[in-house]
């Protein structure tokens, strides 16, 4: 199975663009090593899914929320179709990433660490360069683009990477972080990113639910009808929900 005609299937199915990359290529200080996930992996199948721009620049979050929700719910159906089309073409062995869920909650990442680093497989198979956001830009799409990855036993090869510089250095996303967490130059501060894009994470619902604990019952009872329970018990179902989008919806490159 050549690499035009798994490009084709993943455009097929839904996908924006489709880059590939051997697994020699690709680099990643923090995540685990994919051959812990599939021994005999060779190369990465790359998927790429726009945002749409309205939701991006959406004040109300449930709307931006609501959009990466549906990238996220049609990505992992297409990896699984994608793994799937593989797997039945070629007899070889495949495995899907998805974008966020399921996520390592054991100690000491409590989901802080991706199986795979989806941005550096991005970067490693053409789809893009980082920015000073330090999340991907990519030619086409910018910055508003999610990605997943396929790992697969096929000796594939790495697409030709972005040589152009994508990022202007404008600092809209560094001034625009209502957290702060862009300040350091090349390094994104998980905990700050995380208490304003994920207010209603596990830290969050830890933080209450302790809160809770040394509450007398009638704290308790107006614990239970506060704007930030509600909001958890939203949580509890549809996953973490995003609360920021902002180094996303400032990013003037190729919008």
């Amino acid at each position: 199975m050549e690499k035009e005609e798994i490009r084709n299937y993943g455009i097929e199915i839904g996908a924006d663009v489709v880059g590939f990359a051997d697994i020699a290529d690709y680099k990643s200080e923090r995540s685990p090593d994919p051959k812990t996930i599939l021994p005999g992996v060779k190369s990465m199948v790359v998927l790429g899914y726009r945002s749409n721009h309205g939701a991006v620049e959406s004040k109300n979050m449930r709307i931006a929320m609501s959009s990466r929700m549906g990238e996220m719910e049609l990505s992992l159906k297409n990896n699984y179709l994608m793994t799937r089309y593989i797997e039945k073409g070629t007899g070889t062995k495949a495995a899907s990433v998805a974008v966020s869920y399921p996520l390592n909650m054991d100690l000491p990442y409590m989901g802080s660490v991706g199986d795979v680093s989806l941005r550096h497989a991005a970067v490693a198979a053409g789809l893009g360069v980082f920015g000073r956001h330090n999340i991907v830009i990519n030619p086409e799409f910018g910055t508003r683009i999610v990605f997943t990855v396929i790992l697969t036993e096929l000796p594939l090869g790495s697409d030709p990477m972005v040589e152009d510089d994508l990022c202007d250095n404008c600092n809209l996303c560094v001034e625009s972080c209502p957290s702060g967490a862009l300040d350091v130059e090349g390094k994104t501060d998980f905990m700050k990113c995380l208490k304003k894009s994920q207010p209603y994470g596990i830290g969050g619902m830890i933080r209450f639910y302790y809160k809770m604990i040394d509450a007398s019952d009638e704290e308790k009872k107006k614990m239970l009808m506060d704007q930030k329970f509600l909001h958890l018990y939203q949580s509890q179902f549809i996953g973490f929900q995003y609360f920021c989008f902002e180094c996303m919806a400032v990013c003037p490159a190729c919008i």
